[in-house]
């Protein structure tokens, strides 16, 4: 079926999956222990607010690049990331130096290119900020992958890096679709689709297929053979939270639980699979965002755009 998405239905589809991604941020936040250990899921979420990170600030850069834009614009991208950037929100030291560099005149391009000795970052960074940007693009997996990568070229020169957020967007449009269309996909199916978006030789490929071969196994079977997030890179966190957006992909909760039993980098991994999650179910529904839970949650930032 083909249709057409108005600017302000793309908005709306865009901002459900940031609020999933920040609540997921935010909860994984409180939950985050250095060195990765294990942390149990208690009945008793930690009392509100909970403070979102730089996953979330930079996920809204994206949301208003795209309002007022209607696409990605890379050198609008990087100043805003580079202007709003908030070193308390727990940025990573490459992202510090890298938005640094940038706010003091730095081209972007010379910037990404000169991360880790000028191999580019592989980071989960242009992951975990990039599934708004997918549900914006719920009508075309292929716009979808194209800004993404534009996205993640901003920051990452690294093709694992960029791959990361190829996947994600991927996954998070065919969420976005997949609610407009009232047909939930099969996990399989999910899974099969973004491998389809990805280049074949990479590491990052390799380990969404691998998740596709780990569905119907436990949580502790999949973190064991993709990883969590512990290393910080795209390859050991996006299969990962792609295994638990489509095994859970009508169940925001669940989801988010899985990804805070799972350690290491909690709240990058929660706001991945929850920002796909959430552009499938909504917010305030059924399986979806729990009031509650966004109660609880920071306000997001007042600039960000409501309206096109």
């Amino acid at each position: 079926m083909t249709f057409t998405l108005f600017p302000d239905t793309r908005l709306a589809l865009a901002r459900d999956s940031l609020v999933g991604l920040s609540v997921g941020d935010a909860i994984g936040g409180r939950f985050f222990v250095p060195g990765g250990e294990v942390v149990r899921w208690r009945d008793a979420l930690p009392a509100g607010p909970w403070e979102w990170s730089d996953d979330t600030e930079m996920a809204c850069s994206v949301v208003a690049v795209l309002a007022g834009h209607g696409e990605i614009d890379r050198d609008a991208l990087a100043v805003a990331f580079a202007d709003r950037y908030d070193p308390a929100r727990r940025y990573g030291a490459g992202a510090v130096t890298l938005l640094e560099l940038i706010r003091d005149g730095t081209p972007w391009p010379v910037a990404a290119a000169a991360a880790f000795d000028g191999q580019g970052s592989c980071g989960n960074g242009a992951a975990m900020r990039v599934a708004p940007l997918g549900a914006w693009y719920a009508d075309s997996t292929r716009r979808a992958a194209d800004q993404a990568r534009a996205a993640a070229e901003v920051t990452h020169a690294h093709p694992e890096g960029i791959a990361g957020a190829v996947a994600v967007a991927v996954a998070a449009a065919l969420a976005a679709r997949a609610r407009l269309d009232g047909d939930r996909p099969e996990p399989a199916r999910l899974l099969g689709a973004v491998t389809n978006a990805l280049d074949p030789a990479g590491a990052v490929h390799r380990g969404v297929r691998r998740a596709a071969a780990l569905l119907g196994h436990s949580a502790e079977q999949a973190v064991a053979a993709l990883g969590n997030g512990s290393r910080v890179t795209a390859q050991d966190t996006v299969p990962f939270t792609l295994w638990a957006a489509a095994t859970h992909l009508d169940d925001y909760p669940a989801a988010i639980r899985v990804c805070v039993e799972a350690g290491g980098d909690v709240d990058t991994t929660a706001a991945i699979a929850g920002g796909v999650v959430a552009a499938y179910t909504g917010v305030g529904t059924p399986g979806g965002v729990p009031d509650g839970w966004l109660a609880a949650r920071e306000p997001l930032p007042g600039w960000l755009p409501t309206h096109t």
